[in-house]
């Protein structure tokens, strides 16, 4: 599945330079210097700066285009269209056509030489230039690349023989995209941005990936760079695979530049580690294209104890929990100033309840939005869901980033913030604040056997960075007990998941953030359906609409309230005897206490919230959304309560009819649900004050 950028162009358009078209992008103010992210290779477009654009954008005017051959940009046959002088040229046209009298040239690894010699013919324009990855040819090339030519053919396909010609026109092209871009991303975990990478190679045919090869045979002279005024970056890995770190190296000795070497790293610093690229980035240009800085500094003494509270965006439930946790704080701490840190619908939540919302919260790029372009039929999968969500996730972390900079926090807590705790055990420098993980699950489970091994990856990062950075979480906060954990591995040769969240989390209870009142229940059965607060549940709504009929039949008398939640219009969907259509309605738990049968998707707020309040539910959990089919699922089971529907299963109109109706006659036997998880976990929050 294509990503859609996180952060859409302000302005984009296209240049003809010798009868070849180049798409450019602008993101940020329409004027003024700008940061210019060159292409590359034409094996990958512009998209390979998706990691900077959003972030970056925010503080700079940001401009990239797609080289010729990749992207939106045409495709031009023959080798002598893709010498190393026609980028060059391209990149002037596009600096014309956007007006940018002043900018800072970013290059990475082909891009490099182009940036450089765009410095040397126009110094007045550009201010500075960074190359990440450099492709210069200051030095030679790995040993292990030059065993083997690239236009003869050889009797081996093994390694760096891939890299020919012959081998990519007749039939191995896909093997060289797997092996080359497995080179590219040595680092461990870095399954997506290879994914990633394969996927732009694919947009590109052999052949014309052997007319870019075979134009770089006329390239430029890199002694020349020597010639450069302009203050010059240099960013390089230690283990890139594809240029050797010494060329970086002499780069910077050449044009008397800055080396910043990212150890461990591979070839694209900037996907792989793009935090600390991005600030680099940041950096380097801000202090070229200075803008002025309003800010504020509290001394310490004056200082009230600060919170940041940051509550998932996906769904609806976070923020109830949430919102109980802090009053406990509050009433445990006495004075202090909780902020959050939040995204629609969970700001609707919060600002009617009286809340603090952080101004930055705006800057945020939407989860939800994310989350509903991802879904089909009552069908989300979420895993693939977040690793597809990659860009979003970098750019609300260096938003967050920005906001606990720029004023003192005493405490963050992230509830399923996904996001900060990755990208603060990989930047673990950063960390300037106590910080308390809260989750209701713990571990990516596979779909299937085709997934078992990207699961198990993720898995394996995530155990490996807390053994390693045990200190960076003062507290981890499971929302539940250990009953509640799913009795799977983490993977082959992975602990169990129950005994390791044993081992490192802590256990609250669960968490409804409310006191379940006492049921009431009179007149005609009445039945609540409810989707939850994303875009999803559209089409359950759908099944349960055309199935109401069939309910009556066998529950003469019975009555429908439809709840369609934030994101569905209630007049998207048909007007049916018998049923009444709301919208979002804040105060949920307590229409669903009154029903006397809940129809809803796998999500466990709801479920819970009726398994609180003993009410009889159906839940039919999202396809593919694995959470729903096995977290969920198997807390439900641990409790007794509600009567698991598959959606296909739904699809029948007295199949679902069967169901609700056994819901109505069945013994509620369900196991107690606690009352005090938001004070135990106050309780624990307030120990980091």
């Amino acid at each position: 599945m294509a990503q859609r950028p996180a952060r859409a162009a302000d302005h984009e358009g296209t240049v003809a330079r010798d009868g070849v078209n180049l798409h450019y992008r602008v993101y940020g103010e329409s004027d003024g210097p700008a940061l210019v992210l060159l292409p590359t290779w034409s094996l990958v477009p512009s998209r390979v700066w998706k990691a900077q654009v959003p972030y970056l954008a925010r503080h700079l005017r940001v401009v990239t285009f797609d080289g010729r051959g990749s992207g939106s940009s045409d495709r031009p046959a023959g080798a002598s269209a893709y010498e190393d002088v026609e980028f060059v040229a391209d990149t002037i046209a596009v600096l014309d056509a956007v007006g940018a009298s002043y900018c800072v040239l970013v290059g990475f690894s082909r891009g490099c030489p182009w940036a450089l010699e765009v410095a040397l013919q126009q110094p007045s324009r550009v201010l500075g230039v960074v190359c990440i990855g450099s492709a210069t040819r200051l030095t030679p090339m790995l040993e292990e690349r030059t065993r083997w030519t690239w236009d003869e053919r050889h009797d081996s396909t093994d390694g760096w023989a891939k890299y020919n010609r012959h081998y990519w026109l007749e039939g191995g092209y896909d093997d060289f995209l797997e092996y080359f871009f497995g080179q590219m991303f040595p680092e461990p975990h870095s399954s997506k941005q290879i994914e990633d990478a394969i996927g732009w190679g694919h947009e590109i045919t052999p052949s014309l990936l052997v007319d870019t090869e075979a134009g770089r045979s006329a390239h430029l002279d890199p002694e020349r760079f020597a010639e450069l005024s302009c203050p010059v970056l240099v960013v390089h890995g230690s283990e890139d695979a594809i240029r050797p770190p010494a060329e970086g190296t002499r780069l910077a000795e050449l044009t008397g530049g800055s080396l910043v070497t990212v150890v461990g790293g591979g070839h694209a610093p900037h996907a792989r580690d793009p935090v600390v690229v991005n600030h680099l980035l940041k950096e380097f240009a801000s202090r070229l294209m200075p803008q002025p800085v309003r800010r504020t500094w509290e001394r310490a003494a004056r200082r009230p104890r600060r919170v940041l509270y940051l509550s998932s965006p996906i769904g609806l439930g976070h923020a109830r929990r949430d919102l109980a946790i802090a009053r406990s704080l509050r009433s445990l701490a006495g004075e202090v100033e909780i902020e959050w840190l939040a995204q629609d619908p969970v700001t609707r939540v919060l600002m009617d309840a009286g809340e603090v919302v952080h101004p930055a919260s705006s800057w945020l790029l939407s989860e939800s939005d994310h989350v509903d372009l991802e879904a089909g039929e009552h069908d989300l999968h979420a895993f693939q869901a977040l690793r597809r969500m990659d860009e979003i996730l970098v750019a609300n972390f260096l938003t967050f980033n920005d906001v606990v900079e720029d004023r003192h926090y005493d405490l963050v807590i992230g509830d399923e913030a996904w996001e900060v705790d990755y990208f603060l055990h990989e930047n673990p420098e950063l960390k300037r604040f106590a910080y308390a993980w809260l989750t209701d699950f713990v571990g990516w489970l596979p779909m299937d056997s085709s997934e078992t091994s990207l699961t198990t990856g993720y898995n394996l990062e995530m155990l490996t960075q807390r053994a390693r950075y045990r200190r960076l979480r003062d507290h981890s906060l499971f929302v539940g007990d250990p009953e509640d954990i799913v009795p799977d591995s983490f993977g082959p040769d992975l602990p169990r998941i129950r005994e390791w969240t044993e081992q490192n989390y802590t256990f609250t209870g669960y968490i409804t953030g409310f006191q379940p009142p006492p049921r009431q229940l009179s007149g005609p059965p009445r039945c609540l359906v409810t989707v939850g607060g994303s875009g999803v549940g559209s089409s359950l709504l759908q099944r349960v609409l055309d199935a109401v009929p069939a309910i009556q039949r066998l529950v003469p008398g019975i009555t429908f309230d439809v709840v369609t939640g934030p994101r569905i219009k209630p007049s998207s969907l048909p007007v049916v005897p018998g049923v009444r259509l709301h919208g979002y309605l804040p105060d949920l738990h307590l229409y669903l206490g009154k029903a006397d049968v809940v129809i809803t998707q796998g999500g466990l707020t709801t479920c819970m919230e009726l398994t609180a309040q003993r009410v009889p539910f159906v839940y039919i959990p999202l396809q593919h959304h694995f959470e729903q089919n096995f977290h969920v699922t198997a807390r439900l089971d641990r409790y007794r309560a509600g009567h698991r529907l598959e959606y296909a299963d739904a699809a029948d109109p007295d199949r679902l009819a069967e169901a609700v109706a056994k819901a109505l006659t069945d013994l509620i036997d369900y196991l107690p649900v606690s009352t005090d998880g938001a004070d135990r976990a106050a309780r624990l929050l307030n120990e980091l004050l």
